[in-house]
């Protein structure tokens, strides 16, 4: 497949980079320095502005797929838009904007195909809504949904506290519409089976109904029915969007923003939230507003290190969990390794979403957790699809790949070996990277 990505930014280098190897890639950039960054990968780089149309006109032809992801959202609409008019034949180019203002975009991913946008994406709705689900479990450090929300992921930290360390999975006995997909240990990725022990620090993602999702809480250690106590530090779009996502529910919710002028409007547009004007890496505000009081802390600045420092310091003062937005993807296991329970990257959701375009037949959802160590992906199954009409047990899954959830006519299984995939199934994997190729072909 023939990729153009206009935009060598942060979002812009980490799709060339997850598609180089299997693709053939193109990126435009006007940055020299972020020609010379994404040009260490094995892809054609040019160096010039995405939307001229002497320089787009060169690269157009047998482009399967546009993405524009530069920080500027007219830049990236008039890209789209152009590449769709210098088409020539009646092949049909698929067009990918990221789009940041909310007079563009209401919701994280729109169609807007009548102006030649076949794809519309908001990263930072998309993250403030991510986020938005983690707050659902405090637990949790990851949520994703599948299956027209039937199928649900929750990803957990095991803290020292816990009182499920040292057992096995079985012994946790989870309900039969809920299954352990995957231990993350360091650097290592367990695909678990029955005796396989929990042990402090372990990453654990569970995929199941949500009702039954909501229940894992109390295993994990939050009891139903307490209400959360929540500070948002930085009212940009994301920290708005998180602050009106949460003024929805069961939160008692404390926002710091240090702009006046943004302050005051928060506070005018949710005015079930309390909304301080000050420094979010202010020891002594922190301090006097309960920080330590709280069960989640969560730094969304435009500022990566302003993000780390402030959660950092709310985890010293005694918050339970801490998530900070994180705009370097590299930096999210580093962010991690030092203590922030869950980093979260608004770049990685359009990667997640430009993926579903280059993954083959049968795609529906694409969903990388940990750092792009993982993916969960969901397929619907064809007719021609590998896996149909035979048990699970009898289908050549690549090491490394397990199917944790069908949705076969509404109803959520957890599949075992004698289960049979019927064709139009809903098809929930998860799949080490390595596995991917091998996963697709049987959906192919």
């Amino acid at each position: 497949m023939k990729i153009v990505i206009i935009g060598a930014g942060e979002v812009g280098y980490h799709i060339a980079k997850a598609l180089h190897q299997a693709n053939d890639v193109v990126v435009i950039d006007q940055s020299k320095e972020a020609c010379e960054r994404v040009d260490q990968l094995d892809v054609q780089v040019i160096h010039g502005n995405g939307v001229d149309v002497s320089i787009l006109s060169t690269v157009i032809d047998n482009t399967d797929l546009l993405v524009a992801v530069t920080g500027s959202d007219e830049v990236n609409i008039v890209a789209c838009m152009t590449s769709k008019l210098l088409v020539k034949d009646e092949r049909h180019v698929n067009t990918v904007a990221r789009v940041s203002n909310p007079d563009y975009i209401d919701k994280p991913i729109a169609k807007r195909s009548q102006i030649g946008i076949d794809t519309m994406i908001c990263p930072e709705l998309t993250l403030a809504t991510e986020i938005s689900k983690i707050l659902a479990i405090p637990y949790a450090i990851g949520a994703e949904y599948f299956a027209e929300s039937k199928v649900q992921m929750m990803e957990f930290s095991i803290t020292e506290d816990s009182q499920i360390i040292g057992k096995n999975i079985q012994e946790l006995n989870l309900a039969n519409c809920c299954i352990v997909s995957a231990i993350f240990r360091g650097a290592e990725v367990i695909i678990p089976h029955g005796q396989d022990t929990i042990q402090e620090n372990d990453h654990i993602v569970v995929i199941g109904k949500p009702v039954a999702i909501k229940e894992v809480r109390d295993i994990f250690g939050e009891k139903a029915g307490k209400q959360t106590n929540v500070m948002i530090i930085g009212g940009g779009n994301v920290g708005f969007y998180i602050a009106k996502l949460v003024s929805m529910g069961e939160f008692d919710l404390k926002v710091i923003e240090a702009d006046k002028e943004r302050s005051l409007q928060i506070a005018e547009e949710i005015p079930h939230s309390f909304v301080l004007n000050g420094d979010g890496t202010d020891i002594n505000l922190l301090k006097e507003e309960g920080v330590g009081d709280m069960d989640v802390v969560i730094a969304v600045t435009n500022n990566d290190e302003k993000n780390l420092l402030c959660a950092l310091i709310a985890k010293q003062l005694g918050a339970k969990k801490v998530i900070t937005r994180v705009d370097r993807s590299d930096y999210v296991s580093l962010f991690e390794m030092v203590g922030v329970d869950s980093a979260v990257s608004p770049s990685q959701t359009t990667v997640n979403e430009v993926l579903k375009f280059t993954m083959g037949q049968g795609i529906e959802t694409v969903t990388t957790i940990e750092g792009e160590k993982a993916e969960i992906v969901e397929y619907t199954a064809s007719k021609n699809s590998k896996v149909v009409g035979k048990p699970l047990k009898k289908v050549n899954f690549p090491p490394g790949s397990i199917v944790s959830m069908v949705v076969h006519n509404g109803n959520i299984v957890v599949p075992r070996g004698d289960y049979i995939i019927e064709e139009g199934d809903r098809v929930v994997i998860f799949t080490l990277q390595s596995a991917n190729k091998e996963v697709e072909k049987l959906f192919d």
